[in-house]
């Protein structure tokens, strides 16, 4: 990644069109993003990863050799040696050798199934050996790297198991509260977590195989396949073999233009380089920033780029769907500073200021929730203009600060990949015309690396334009200039119960006739399914022109799963079922084969049935009394419960019957994005209804309705709407809630965003549905009402017509084929996927190179 860097850079400067440039690179392709390298378990290819193409090259004349790294440099002569016996002399050399993983010299280091995590070639390794032989894999190493390789065993199935020596997951970038909030997260997702504990020995079978692991503490941890990633190293043997400086723990000792100590005409940048503060730095920015300063001292033009003296460690990363950012000092070193904490045990939330005396903003860590991970950054070493405290809490818990874009001195660097300041982002607006992100990013490089600035960098480009006048495009993509809300509004007030009328007549003029996009269609078939009752249009979402605008899952009412089978829910109310129909579940899972697991929302989900099987399965469902649990739709998933007074001795309310009653009223309700709920009989708390779109909470004088929460990667504590309601009440203000929602909403916004983001927040929003001061409380509950009248179960009319059930095949031209590329393989009593290797032409894996790329 530095390396390309680097010739982009030398690119910029007109050097390659002066110089010949030759790269020699150890692995089999060109540089790719490494830091998305986990990213590859889940779908990307090895050309999406990649960051340069043969355009490039060919059209700045750089020779690039792969497969084929150097061997020997001799300086005197100025002549590198590649493996093949290619000699190159120089005029400059550039080492960006990068790193190689750390395996810790214990016994057994080497048997069979102990891999390393680095390369594309180390991933295609483990596959290849988890497919085969492995059904538990253990992971040496709880850092960054750790952690990826984790979610990486977690993602092929395995049994995971993480093993780190320190006392905390994570200890270079977050402290005891951050690491503590990580590892609750962590194990709550199936993973086994093993800290403050070493690996003393691997062991293994007769066959030389991987059996086990011996730890510090004496146990003994059975495992089937050992991932080292305990940390990397600087890969410097080459630099030393040629009689260049390192440092005493590694890195080629470089000077602050990054040329080596010992040979000027001999430069080193990224992971193999000791900077001159004497830190080698293993981040992609500080790397790019060293390529840039190298580039602008070898075109003899070092008064462009600052020297190269150090670099900002922040990092903002999603490790195993857990958002994890620190930034500045991060663990308070400096003197008398002071800490602002909020932690919050249950929802994996920890955040953590650190601030000087005087008010500076020093530093942070943010675990759980790092939303505000680039606005805080950019704060970092100035005093911010609200109080510290406003500044951790989360959303819906007090009266967080809303700092938006023009809060920001324009020295703030937003993307710290590039350091590209604020004023840097303003002027490409204001002085180079640009008037979108992509054309800010291509002028600026800004949000173009990590992309944890991306949207800091949106806010940034809009609010500059409309600063300059420039009209900012709101339109829901590049079919219709209006946003999601004003064609909710056109499609009520005309009763157009078609999109090709809605797209001829209120499209851009340039779409109008054609066949729109997949960002339009799906939200224009949501808008006209969720005002269906009242418009006079069909309710069922496969019916005519309907059917070609959903998406993927809605094209079948069930969820696509990674191997092409589909997953099939039930709906459940409330999570209340009785024995007969968990038996006739269990029946249905055993006769077609499926796998079972009971999910976070109080239901049964089954999983591998193939697309020909769903009408058979739905229709055993419909008999026994089911209907679809709408998992697949954008629409109300779940009213969870407790058992409430019927059963605790705690309850005050009857929460199952509420939850029961509420699921029913909105089952099939189409709506901006997925909904989901909650009803706790009492104060404790047992069904996290803070965490939903709208919850609900019993108290002795009857309901209190909170909105707006939100579990998942950005957790939101709901807001209180009202209280003490009766159930009259509470299903009249849920009523009109989720219609102005709908009405309202952009598309695929959860409640919780389009609360804070809706002018007045939830002032408004209370405004307008508890006491009507828009007027249209009595319009909300009719739609409703409508709603409730008009709901028919989807399964059920598909079974039930077999014309709706032509569509349910593999292939057209031959309906009675399944699909011969799903397949599945025995696991835990159970069955799982049976994926294909990934196979992208390259070499086998039993080669696979032990060690990163030369670049």
């Amino acid at each position: 990644m530095v390396g390309q860097r680097f010739l982009e850079a030398l690119a910029e400067r007109g050097l390659t069109a002066t110089h010949r440039v030759v790269v020699l690179c150890e692995e089999p392709r060109p540089a790719y993003d490494r830091v998305q390298l986990t990213s590859y378990f889940s779908g990307r290819t090895a050309e999406e990863l990649s960051l340069t193409d043969s355009a490039f090259l060919d059209a700045h004349g750089i020779e690039l050799h792969l497969g084929d790294p150097a061997e020997t440099i001799d300086r005197e002569a100025r002549r590198v040696t590649a493996r093949s016996g290619l000699t190159v002399g120089y005029d400059v050399l550039v080492l960006a050798t990068g790193s190689y993983p750390f395996v810790p010299p214990v016994p057994g280091k080497d048997a069979e199934g102990c891999f390393v995590y680095r390369t594309i070639e180390d991933l295609l390794a483990i596959e290849a050996y988890a497919a085969g032989r492995a059904r538990t894999g253990a992971v040496v190493g709880g850092g960054l790297l750790g952690l990826e390789a984790a979610g990486a065993l977690k993602g092929l199935g395995l049994a995971t198991h993480i093993v780190e020596f320190a006392p905390r997951l994570m200890p270079v970038q977050v402290d005891e509260g951050g690491g503590a909030a990580l590892l609750r997260t962590i194990e709550q997702m199936g993973l086994t977590v093993h800290t403050g504990t070493g690996t003393q020995e691997i062991m293994a079978g007769p066959d030389g195989a991987v059996t086990g692991m011996r730890l510090s503490d004496g146990s003994e941890l059975a495992t089937d396949m050992v991932v080292f990633s305990a940390g990397v190293r600087p890969r410097d043997q080459l630099a030393r073999d040629s009689g260049l400086a390192v440092g005493e723990r590694g890195g080629i000792s470089v000077d602050a233009q990054c040329r080596t100590v010992t040979d000027p005409h001999v430069f080193a940048i990224g992971e193999c380089a000791q900077a001159v503060d004497g830190r080698v730095y293993g981040l992609v920015a500080p790397g790019y920033e060293q390529a840039e300063t190298a580039a602008a001292a070898i075109a003899a033009d070092e008064g462009e780029a600052p020297a190269f003296t150090g670099a900002d460690l922040s990092t903002k990363l999603k490790l195993l769907g857990v958002d994890v950012a620190s930034f500045g000092d991060a663990h308070g070193t400096a003197e008398d500073c002071l800490d602002v904490v909020y932690s919050d045990s249950r929802a994996g939330l920890y955040k953590k200021l650190v601030i000087g005396r005087d008010g500076t903003l020093l530093g942070g860590i943010l675990v759980g929730d790092a939303e505000a991970y680039g606005t805080l950054r950019a704060f970092t070493g100035s005093v911010p203009p609200v109080s510290p405290e406003s500044l951790v809490l989360p959303a819906g818990a007090g009266a967080p600060a809303q700092l938006g874009p023009a809060a920001l001195p324009d020295d703030a660097v937003i993307c710290s990949c590039h350091n590209v300041t604020k004023g840097t982002i303003r002027g490409a607006v204001t002085g180079h015309a640009c008037t979108s992100v992509p054309e800010v990013k291509k002028c600026t490089r800004a949000g173009t690396g990590c992309g944890s600035c991306v949207k800091v960098l949106t806010q940034l480009v809009d609010a500059e334009l409309e600063a300059s006048g420039v009209e900012v495009d709101k339109g829901l993509c590049g079919c219709f200039a209006q946003t999601r809300e004003e064609l909710y509004e056109i499609v009520r007030a005309l009763r157009l119960t078609s999109y090709q009328e809605l797209l001829d007549g209120y499209g851009r003029e340039e779409a109008r006739g054609g066949d729109g996009c997949e960002t339009c269609k799906p939200a224009v078939a949501s808008v006209i399914a969720s005002l269906a009752p009242v418009i006079g249009a069909g309710g069922y979402v496969l019916d005519g022109e309907q059917a070609a605008l959903q998406d993927t899952n809605d094209h079948f009412l069930a969820n696509l799963q990674r191997n092409g089978s589909y997953s099939v829910v039930p709906r459940i109310p409330g999570g209340e079922i009785a024995p007969e129909k968990l038996i006739v579940i269990g029946e249905i899972a055993r006769d077609f084969g499926l796998y079972t697991k009971i999910t976070g929302g109080q239901r049964i989900d089954m999983f591998g049935a193939r697309v020909e099987q769903l009408p058979l399965i739905w229709s055993r469902l419909v008999d026994a009394g089911f209907e679809s649990g709408h998992a697949y739709g954008k629409s109300l998933r779940t009213v969870k419960s407790c058992v409430g007074q019927t059963w605790c001795r705690f309850g005050v309310q009857d929460s199952v019957r509420m939850a029961i009653d509420l699921e029913l009223r909105y089952r099939g309700l189409r709506s901006p994005h997925k909904l989901k709920s909650a009803v706790s009989g009492c104060a404790r708390e047992c069904a996290e209804a803070q965490s939903k779109d709208f919850g609900v909470i019993a108290t002795a004088n009857g309901w209190n309705l909170y909105v707006g929460g939100n579990g998942g990667a950005t957790p939101r504590h709901a807001d209180l709407l009202a209280q003490d309601l009766s159930d009259a009440e509470l299903v009249r203000l849920i009523d009109r809630f989720l219609m102005f929602y709908i009405r309202t909403a952009d598309r695929l916004e959860r409640t919780s965003v389009w609360l804070e983001r809706i002018p007045g927040g939830l002032d408004h929003v209370r405004d307008v549905v508890v006491h009507d001061s828009l007027g249209i409380c009595a319009e909300l509950e009719s739609q409703m009402a409508a709603h409730v009248s008009h709901y028919r179960d989807e399964w059920a009319e598909t079974v039930n017509d077999p014309d709706k059930l032509a569509r349910f095949v593999s292939f057209v031209n031959a309906p009675d084929t399944p699909d011969p590329v799903v397949g599945f393989v025995p696991e835990r009593d159970q069955m799982k996927p049976d994926l294909p290797l990934l196979s992208l032409g390259l070499r086998p894996a039993h080669d696979a190179l032990e060690g990163s790329a030369q670049r």
